[in-house]
């Protein structure tokens, strides 16, 4: 053996629990999953980022080493003592020259991988026939990659994998705008191509599990239990998120830099990321080689369940105590995650205010807790009830339910067109619109101390269903403009009259600065009677 060079592991081992093991592409869509996965089966996990910003918001990141690098740069340190190491990046969109590029940098990275010891290399590129000889620029290029990986003497498991089905995944939610935006669409002659669509979760469990299955130096193949065209799978997301079923033409002269510039006015996934999904959807992108199923078994998401999950937020309604810190843990990998771009998860149309209060964070919960029924909503109360008698005449409650005490709220209680969904006691108020509307709608208030007072976030958030709810809110965004400072301003300035109200002395002691015990107030001293609506 040459004395200059490093010790040579054991290379057919598997790598356990415990192991050291390289991600890079952290902040991306697979990447940013697997790491929770990882972590959970018990490895240290180093991530290799290019920006570490991006994945300080992840519910891991104080989990995990983060090294600041390129996959194309010095990757000594970032390789220093790894038992194995995830390929997951690659530079679609970025440059005209991609395919060339990431041929480069996995050389780069593979002969960094040699020379530090690694004993493992997992890849994960893109399914496709390479011997039909038409593969699209994008999916040739990944699977050159995983050849590039492959020339060293580190054993490397390459994953090739159809359409990943998720909140995040760019093929997804191309699926996901489309559908949701446009009842009709001319579309490429694509959408009869079949696929083999795989949920998320199942991608994660064959790269986790390729740490220790005995796969080391294969290619496998990674697709869902059935199979389907892109047509079907639209119709089947049309009918899981609510929607009616939409109708697709196919005609022979898009061509894909006119689809992706098609897809970039009706969606918000930028021209040239929509571009080289495209050009691959005209290849078939089913197993046919070894399948990853067969050797790292796992009972199968099918497309339907893989989808439900991706909208299960929407389908059920959750949403987070605090949006603000919506995505930061305890989340299912089809679900959105802090690290996706912008542009994933749907569109969530949002009016948000915030405002400081010169009165205690009770004080303001207070107010908040008595609006509507017969206090009405401080601004543009003749709009809330004509809102409610449109309501009513499509069927829905409207505002006739008013509540059902006049200063106190408890989960679930209604309150005109709303129904108290979460209460947390001077901190936060959230309400989901029960009224007949094109979507979902929440209206918030969240409550914070801030010094002598208190800082009160308001926020409409409204997820719309289908081409119909984006117009409705184009619709009613004017009158927001008016009601919702209006009414985060009547709440700021009623919570500062019941602090003065509260901090006045005393009769029978003029020093004092307290309000009356219960025992003390009369009917007429109810602390939120005077309030002025």
């Amino acid at each position: 053996m040459n004395p200059n060079e490093p010790p040579q592991a054991d290379r057919s081992q598997s790598v356990a629990p415990g192991a050291l093991v390289l991600v890079t592409g952290a902040s991306g869509y697979v990447g940013g999953r697997l790491v929770a996965v990882l972590l959970e089966r018990g490895y240290r996990v180093r991530c290799l980022v290019r920006t570490p910003a991006k994945v300080l918001l992840a519910p891991w990141h104080t989990s995990v080493e983060i090294v600041q690098g390129d996959v194309g740069g010095d990757l000594t340190e970032a390789m220093a003592g790894v038992d194995a190491a995830f390929y997951l990046v690659h530079s679609i969109g970025s440059s005209a020259e991609w395919a060339e590029h990431d041929r480069a940098v996995a050389e780069n990275f593979r002969r960094t991988a040699e020379s530090a010891g690694i004993r493992r290399i997992i890849y994960l590129g893109g399914l496709g026939d390479h011997s039909s000889g038409n593969l699209s620029e994008h999916l040739a290029s990944r699977q050159e990659v995983g050849a590039e990986l492959a020339k060293g003497s580190v054993p490397v498991v390459e994953l090739r994998a159809a359409v990943v089905i998720g909140s995040g995944s760019a093929s997804f939610e191309m699926l996901r705008y489309l559908v949701e935006v446009l009842p009709a669409m001319v579309t490429p002659r694509w959408v009869d191509t079949k696929c083999q669509p795989v949920a998320v979760r199942d991608v994660l469990h064959f790269l986790a599990e390729s740490l220790m299955a005995d796969v080391a130096g294969r290619v496998l193949d990674v697709g869902g239990p059935e199979v389907l065209t892109y047509r079907e799978m639209m119709a089947q997301y049309a009918e899981i998120a609510g929607l009616r079923r939409r109708i697709v033409v196919p005609v022979p002269f898009l061509t894909p830099g006119l689809s992706s510039r098609w897809i970039g006015l009706v969606t918000p996934i930028p021209p040239m990321l929509a571009r080289p999904l495209i050009e691959s959807l005209v290849n078939d992108v089913i197993v046919t080689g070894d399948a990853a199923a067969e050797v790292m078994p796992i009972e199968q998401l099918s497309y339907r369940e893989a989808v439900e999950l991706a909208l299960g937020r929407s389908i059920r309604g959750d949403v987070p105590t605090s949006w603000a810190h919506a995505e930061l843990g305890g989340r299912p990998p089809a679900e959105p995650q802090p690290t996706d771009p912008a542009w994933s998860g749907g569109t969530v149309n949002l009016d948000q205010r915030e405002r400081h209060v010169a009165a205690t964070p009770a004080e303001l919960f207070q107010v908040v807790c008595s609006i509507g029924g017969r206090q009405g909503w401080y601004a543009g109360d003749p709009l809330w009830s004509l809102r409610g008698l449109l309501d009513s005449l499509i069927g829905g409650v409207g505002m006739r339910r008013g509540r059902l005490h006049p200063h106190q709220l408890s989960v679930g209680d209604p309150l005109d067109f709303w129904r108290v969904e979460s209460l947390v006691p001077d901190s936060l108020l959230r309400l989901r619109a029960e009224m007949r509307l094109p979507g979902d709608a929440w209206l918030q208030w969240q409550i914070e101390p801030d010094g002598a007072g208190a800082t009160i976030t308001q926020t409409a958030r409204f997820h719309p269903r289908g081409l119909l709810g984006r117009l409705y809110w184009i619709a009613v965004a004017p009158f927001h403009r008016f009601i919702f400072p209006g009414l985060l301003g009547g709440i700021a300035a009623d919570a500062e009259r019941l602090h003065s109200f509260v901090q006045l002395p005393r009769r029978d002691a003029p020093d004092a600065r307290t309000a009356p015990s219960e025992s003390e107030r009369t009917n007429d001293e109810e602390p939120t009677a005077w309030l002025n609506h």
